[in-house]
């Protein structure tokens, strides 16, 4: 009679645990759907067919037990790896880790992220540096160029990033960390295809008349399979001689790395101590600390580069919560993050932090706005679709947060920086 008491209480237990696990992941996949139908003032067009926006949300929660140790539960829309979108520029964020970690690992003397540099061209299409106009003594480094890349995303130097690392390393090293949906193949905005994305120029580290270290032409021979069924977008585009072509366009060749591998990767630098060993990056402490003050860095709090801020407002780069409103953004809030848009498609990859009121999550999305359905025309809906996705989608999530009851406030004096 004991033994089969004891069965029903057991069996009453793992009913009320298995109940309640089926309510937990019940609660996680319908989180974010939730929220976006709580607000259809905001959201209602593109609940409406969200696959046409290929829209793919991730939001993660982040709890902090006794030690101030950050706990994390993720939430996803749409998530889809095998949903292509164009990364656009938040490839820069993996190329500046790149670029720091192999910095670190040619343990050369003198070597480091502000020696100067000199670029040469030994290839169709290479162009070569000398000088840096926006650098407090006139030389590029490697430094300088990360500057740049997260303060307002700048092309170029992302583009001598790629030279520094070459093709091969910059997706090689993140598949061996465990970043397997990667391959990031050319140059940006240079129109930068075929064999020349295969070529790196060379290129020479010095500190006056002293040779650091020199770097020769680097040649990638190796080939890249699309794992993706789904490559061809659109109904038409325009080629590079502006003509239609009434045909998907093919993004075979394209740069591709998946939103959640972004997540990860942002995630490895804000917290490197919570993802696997395997997944962090070799940076030092005082890496850490430059990319995250450059990542949370106003265009107006910059003297080298200096930017004009008619252009470069404060939020601009923001694109969660802020989007292209010129708007001053409250002292109490910092975006860590890095976004991209290029061929309609618009993401944003950002911690945001609130030290006032001790808010801080971790938030990326995509969205698509083209409704010709064709590439490559300049016509994208960015003001009317992407940008209000976006600036919308992280003020909710931002609401949410304010209202989110939490065990132990976060102590978030890492984030604060002398700007």
């Amino acid at each position: 009679m004991l033994h089969l008491l004891l069965i029903i209480i057991i069996s009453g237990f793992l009913s009320v645990v298995s109940i309640t696990s089926v309510q937990a992941q019940l609660f996680k996949r319908k989180l974010l759907p939730n929220l976006l139908k709580k607000h259809p003032e905001y959201f209602k067009n593109i609940l409406a067919d969200p696959a046409k926006y290929r829209i793919q949300i991730i939001y993660t929660q982040i709890n902090r037990d006794k030690q101030n140790q950050p706990h994390f539960k993720t939430f996803t829309y749409r998530l889809n790896p095998h949903e292509y979108f164009y990364p656009a520029s938040t490839v820069k964020l993996p190329g500046a880790l790149l670029a720091l970690e192999k910095l670190n690992n040619l343990h050369i003397p003198g070597l480091n992220k502000d020696t100067p540099l000199r670029i040469d061209s030994a290839y169709a299409k290479q162009t070569v540096v000398v000088t840096d106009s926006t650098a407090p003594n006139n030389l590029p480094s490697i430094a300088h160029y990360i500057k740049k890349i997260f303060l307002v995303s700048d092309n170029d130097a992302y583009n001598r990033l790629y030279e520094f690392l070459g093709q091969e390393q910059l997706s090689e090293v993140l598949r061996q960390k465990g970043y397997s949906d990667v391959r990031l193949l050319h140059r940006l905005s240079v129109g930068d295809v075929g064999e020349t994305t295969r070529y790196t120029n060379p290129i020479t580290f010095y500190q006056n008349d002293k040779i650091i270290y020199q770097q020769p032409l680097v040649q990638n021979t190796r080939t890249y399979s699309n794992a993706l069924k789904n490559i061809h977008l659109g109904k038409g585009y325009y080629n590079a001689r502006n003509q239609l072509i009434n045909q998907p366009m093919d993004f075979s060749d394209r740069n591709y790395i998946n939103l959640e591998t972004l997540h990860q990767i942002l995630k490895s630098v804000i917290f490197p101590e919570a993802v696997p060993a395997q997944q962090r990056f070799h940076l030092t402490p005082d890496d850490y600390d430059f990319v995250l003050k450059y990542m949370s860095m106003k265009p107006s709090e910059s003297s080298f580069p200096h930017y004009d801020t008619t252009t470069y407002y404060d939020t601009y780069a923001k694109f969660f919560m802020f989007g292209n409103r010129h708007k001053t953004m409250p002292p109490n809030i910092r975006i860590f993050n890095k976004i991209g848009n290029a061929y309609g498609f618009m993401i944003d990859n950002a911690y945001i932090v609130d030290f006032e009121n001790k808010v801080e999550f971790l938030l990326s999305a995509v969205v698509l706005g083209n409704e010709d359905n064709i590439f490559n025309d300049d016509k994208y809906e960015y003001e009317t679709i992407c940008y209000p996705f976006l600036i919308n989608l992280g003020q909710v999530i931002y609401q949410n947060e304010l209202k989110r009851t939490k065990k132990h406030l976060p102590d978030l004096s890492r984030f604060i920086f002398t700007y």
